[in-house]
């Protein structure tokens, strides 16, 4: 029986790529672990699943004055130790690293145990986590053909995992968990798992002007539901989605996003017309801007930058692509995605020797 250890967490689009891998190798007859940060969201995802989980002590890097910049690096270090105990008790055949802080320790370890890592890049350009762990990889995924030429000989263009689930979506089912009716269209809003200020209070400063015409289905993020708009019909807040996502995805016509890698990729993936609201770089090293525009070229997107956002510019927004949604899905058809999650998984059989 082969083994392997998955990494990445800090968010749900380092995990849920990793969960479509999970699966199939699951099926396969593999031995999964999982290594993660002690509290984060990847905890709560993995274990639900059943894989054997493991946290560590992880830091991040914050571009903003805390004190914990100045405690992290103690904690890093902590969880480099715990990650090599781990990876000579578990002796996976090799390890797959999605992104976020925790995984650069977990690669590391990896590599000082002569076990071969996978890095996967979702982002036009390698955050830092990454861009901290290529040195101990032995092959580096990206989604973008773009991002190749940042790799060197280690980089693999393949694409980002799609969960497999997200394409047995039910509309009606939809619908029904949602409590709309079919005489209406249906605006989904994705703020992610952490949810977008911004994207959350324009949104509900439409709401008289969209519900007469559209069915709102909101997801806010964590904390983020808001009282006042409880019960409005029509409009339905919740922090999160999980197995009901396939069905919410499938009810949607238009889909309201952030424009991170792993969301944009199951946008084009299930052929959901969509408006990106990229986050702003001010609040983010600009990875997502990069990510819009490469989807706006393709015309797979309309994108709406964060410092243009208002009622009146989003109200456009959705009012076109609602009105252009035909063509956005027949250039999305027209995209030659291949299957990611195949093209991995020959990796990581090449790699354990299967």
């Amino acid at each position: 029986m082969k083994k392997i250890v998955f990494t990445g967490g800090g968010t749900a689009g380092h995990v849920t790529p990793n969960i479509a891998l999970i699966d199939r190798l699951q099926s396969e007859g593999w031995e999964i672990s999982y290594i993660g940060s002690k509290n984060g969201i990847e905890k709560q995802l993995i274990e639900a699943l059943g894989i054997p989980y493991y946290g560590i002590s992880s830091g991040k890097l914050r571009r903003y004055f805390d004190w914990k910049n100045f405690t992290d690096p103690f904690r890093v270090l902590r969880g480099c130790r715990e990650a090599k105990k781990l990876m000579k008790q578990l002796a996976p055949d090799v390890c797959f690293s999605k992104g976020g802080f925790v995984t650069v320790p977990v690669v590391r370890a990896a590599a000082k145990c002569k076990v071969p890592a996978i890095l996967h890049e979702s982002d036009m350009t390698p955050g830092l986590a990454n861009r901290l762990s290529m040195r101990y990889a032995t092959k580096i995924c990206c989604n973008f053909e773009e991002t190749l030429r940042m790799l060197g000989d280690k980089g693999v263009h393949t694409g980002t995992p799609i969960r497999k689930e997200l394409f047995a979506g039910n509309r009606l089912q939809g619908l029904k968990l949602a409590g709309f009716s079919s005489e209406k269209p249906v605006l989904l809003v994705v703020g992610g798992s952490t949810g977008a200020v911004r994207v959350n209070e324009a949104v509900r400063s439409l709401l008289d002007k969209l519900l007469p015409k559209y069915q709102i289905l909101h997801l806010c993020g964590k904390g983020k539901t808001d009282e006042a708009y409880k019960g409005r019909e029509g409009y339905v807040q919740l922090e999160y989605a999980d197995k009901e996502m396939k069905d919410f995805f499938a009810m949607a016509d238009v889909v309201l996003s952030r424009a991170g890698a792993n969301a944009i990729c199951e946008l084009l993936a299930l052929r959901k017309p969509n408006i990106l609201i990229p986050l702003s770089a001010n609040a983010s090293r600009g990875d997502q801007i990069l990510n819009a525009a490469s989807f706006e070229k393709q015309g797979f997107s309309f994108v709406l930058p964060e410092e243009e956002l208002t009622q009146e510019t989003l109200l456009d927004a959705i009012t076109q692509v609602y009105s252009k949604r035909q063509e956005y899905m027949d250039r999305m058809q027209q995209s030659p995605v291949g299957d990611a999650t195949e093209k991995i998984l020959t990796i990581i059989r090449t790699l354990a020797n299967v």
